[in-house]
């Protein structure tokens, strides 16, 4: 989807400034339709606001944007006529309530109009609002029950509670606590009915909301902030830089090594991170709090230049961290452990602290991260730490090759969704449907290759597939004997370090679902073919499947206790530096 034009006009308005306007409703737009639940939410959050301390006199409750374009006389309602409806029924029941002259007197103004291009009656029916019982279009209905909802709720409250409220929603500008819009003016740029309708378009289909990626932009370009004469040079100067940011930001590698999120989608203009980042905004923080930062450091007189700066020397450390090598892995480690970056970024610019000394303080979180007995690590209970074992181990065996510039793919691990395999496949699994065949067709395809099925029993599993494979439904005592037999020839009994470390890889998802119930010999023989076609393994689980770690296995269909003990002795020397003291189990 297209981005939507940046106005270069666009700021906060109390409610107050709308008084007396004239709003012009065009035919694209759908008629009014908010909800009653809608209507009291409103209400009840201006409510809690107005409830709260009047210490601080600059606090405001902020509305979603108000879209505009002027039209001669009246300002062209491009988004937000929801919410501006809403707002002109509970002031029309409020004026009702306190008689028309004694609101003039008070306020100085009357009510903002609207008009419609089409829906021409809708206009009268806000001046004179009837019972939702009487109405004859659902335009009307929706108004009416809104005003019923409106009236129901102050009818909860006094006189004084009532007058609380609208000297909130009527704040003048500079006063005690208000309500306010973002004004989003496309007056400069719509200059035809067409690009306004694009732009509703663009901000309403899939109810795409404006982003304080798009705001602060639009107070970073005003050209109010500049002299005169630099104005359009520095506009194009920073949406050129913004643009070469945003891009970098864009790459997959880049971005997935500095954000861990449970959706790359949460910041569909990535450079908002950054702002977050900057703005400390919090999870539980409004929907526009950075974009309220950032306007309060404008109206605070701060340099332009000076916060510009400041967002491209934050992308600048990020985009050094990538850079260097070993700072890409050790903070994209800490950033999957769920690591605050803002923090990291503080930490590596105290004075005293050089390039070596962030490592070692890098290197000093990581073993936070992995302070633990790796043979007391079981599958059942230690999941999450198993997988930070595993992501260090795959990283540290990297970063161990220096003589090349191999890189660990953070954004296929998180896009993938890699999690923790058996190497040796579970005992007690019980197969039906779709997965017993599957496992038929993997188990036939394996002995079939090269001279397997010469060997007498292989070829009793052939022949006992064939039949099974040949019958309308599978016979379950069949399947199940061929299964345990199948089994314990590869494996033998139930073995007890099935759940530890020692058997357990990364893998991503589809490959560990295709590879659930399949034996070592199956998944080692996919991840060979998988390695052929160019289809990413971790080097690590890679090296697991082809024996790279067994000091004394010969027999590569086979996964021992020796290959496991091999292998955990593997994860403990390449992450001697990282791990406490390890004792030993006894098995």
């Amino acid at each position: 989807m297209n981005a939507i034009a940046t106005p270069l006009n666009l700021c906060l308005k109390n409610i107050y400034e709308l008084l007396g306007e004239q709003f012009f409703i065009p035919s694209y737009q759908r008629g009014y339709r908010w909800t009653s639940i809608q209507v009291s939410e409103l209400l009840d959050d201006i409510w809690e606001f107005s409830q709260q301390s009047a210490a601080d006199k600059s606090a405001f409750y902020c509305l979603q944007p108000i879209v505009v374009a002027r039209r001669g006389e009246r300002w062209e309602l491009v988004d937000g006529q929801q919410r501006l409806t809403t707002l002109y029924v509970i002031l029309h029941y409020l004026e009702k309530m306190h008689l028309r002259r004694e609101l003039h007197e008070a306020y100085k103004k009357s009510l903002y109009s609207m008009t419609y291009e089409t829906r021409e009656g809708n206009a009268a029916v806000l001046q004179d609002i009837q019972p939702s019982c009487e109405t004859k279009d659902i335009d009307s209905f929706h108004i009416a029950r809104a005003y019923e909802v409106v009236a129901e709720w102050f009818s909860k409250r006094d006189y004084n509670e009532n007058n609380q409220l609208l000297a909130t929603l009527l704040a003048k500008p500079g006063g005690n606590q208000s309500v306010k819009v973002i004004w989003y003016d496309l007056s400069d740029e719509c200059v035809d009915n067409d690009y306004a309708i694009d732009v509703f378009s663009r901000i309403n289909i899939g109810k795409i909301p404006l982003t304080n990626a798009e705001l602060v932009k639009a107070l970073f370009l005003r050209r109010s902030h500049f002299p005169e004469e630099r104005a359009s040079l520095k506009q194009i100067q920073i949406a050129s830089e913004w643009d070469a940011i945003e891009k970098q930001l864009q790459e997959p590698a880049f971005w997935h090594f500095i954000y861990k999120g449970a959706s790359a989608q949460k910041y569909e203009t990535r450079i908002e991170y950054i702002f977050d980042l900057i703005q400390d905004k919090k999870a539980g923080d409004e929907p526009y709090f950075t974009f309220h930062k950032f306007n309060a450091d404008f109206m605070n007189n701060k340099d332009v230049d000076d916060l510009w700066m400041k967002i491209k020397n934050y992308f600048l450390t990020f985009d050094q961290w990538f850079r260097d090598r070993e700072l890409y892995h050790l903070i994209g480690f800490l950033v999957d452990c769920e690591r605050n970056v803002a923090k990291l970024k503080a930490q590596s610019e105290l004075v005293a602290l050089t390039k070596t000394a962030f490592k070692n303080y890098l290197r000093d979180e990581i073993r936070k991260e992995v302070n633990c007995q790796l043979s007391e690590l079981e599958y059942d209970k230690d999941k999450p730490q198993i997988k930070k074992v595993l992501l260090l181990f795959n990283i540290q065996t990297l970063l161990a090759t220096k003589e090349a510039d191999v890189r660990f793919p953070f954004d296929r691990f998180k896009n993938e969704q890699w999690d923790i395999e058996h190497i040796q496949s579970q005992t007690g699994i019980t197969l039906s449907g779709p997965a017993r065949e599957a496992w038929l067709v993997d188990m036939r395809e394996y002995f079939m290759v090269g001279d397997l099925c010469k060997e007498p029993k292989i070829q009793q599993f052939v022949d006992k597939i064939n039949q099974l494979c040949a019958q309308v439904k599978i016979d379950d005592v069949e399947f199940t004997t061929l299964y345990q037999d199948v089994y314990r020839h590869y494996v033998g009994e139930d073995i007890p370090w099935m759940n530890e470390l020692r058997n357990l890889a990364l893998l991503d998802a589809g490959t560990n679902r295709s590879y659930k119930n399949a034996l070592f010999p199956v998944k080692r023989a996919r991840i060979i073919q998988n390695d052929m076609r160019g289809i990413f393994v971790p080097i690590c689980t890679k090296n697991a499947f082809l024996k790279f770690y067994s000091q004394t296995s010969s027999d590569l269909r086979y996964w021992r206790k020796s290959d496991a003990d091999d292998y955990l002795a593997a994860i403990a020397k390449i992450l001697f530096d990282y791990l406490p003291e390890q004792g030993e189990r006894n098995d």
